[in-house]
């Protein structure tokens, strides 16, 4: 082994690495039953992080030779799983009938019907269920959705992590 080549394992490792994307939309919801102004209709610039995990992929000549997964791969499957069909949508739970109904009056309104209210812990917790099959129908097990941190505010956030 070379010891002066901090990167020279002769081919051996045992080190995972996390890459993290970040992407920005906006939604609106409500909490129907909360106790202060979050029961009104409002809406957020959310941000969301997917952080995943595995070996460094290496395959010489390949577009991707040297890391985990390209960065506009994460992106791409991030959007057309979720980020796009959550974006400038109004984000519903089920029992709130009374938002239902409004929003099925407004012709072509993009309404995203939740099992759970919309919190930022409920939703964290939907985005990393979506995630998590995306990543993994993609790239089978070597590849870890490790965590999904989502951002109601700049100071405000929830993570979901794999059990």
């Amino acid at each position: 082994m070379d010891t002066t080549n901090p990167s020279a394992t002769n081919g051996v490792t045992n080190e995972k690495i996390t890459v993290t994307r970040r992407l920005e939309f906006d939604a609106g919801h409500r909490l129907p039953n909360h106790k202060s102004q979050c029961r009104n209709i409002h809406g957020h610039r959310y941000a969301i992080e997917i952080t995943l995990t595995a070996d460094i992929i290496k395959d010489e000549g390949a577009s991707d030779d040297g890391m985990v997964m390209d960065f506009g791969d994460i992106k791409s499957i991030a959007n057309e799983k979720l980020v796009n069909l959550w974006d400038h949508a109004f984000l519903v739970w089920r029992g709130d009938t009374v938002m239902r109904d409004f929003l099925a009056m407004i012709p072509d309104h993009k309404t995203v019907v939740l099992d759970e209210v919309p919190t930022a812990e409920n939703l964290v917790k939907a985005a990393f269920t979506i995630l998590e099959h995306a990543y993994r129908d993609r790239f089978g097990h070597e590849l870890t959705l490790a965590r999904v941190r989502l951002y109601e505010t700049p100071n405000c956030w929830t993570d979901a992590t794999k059990s």
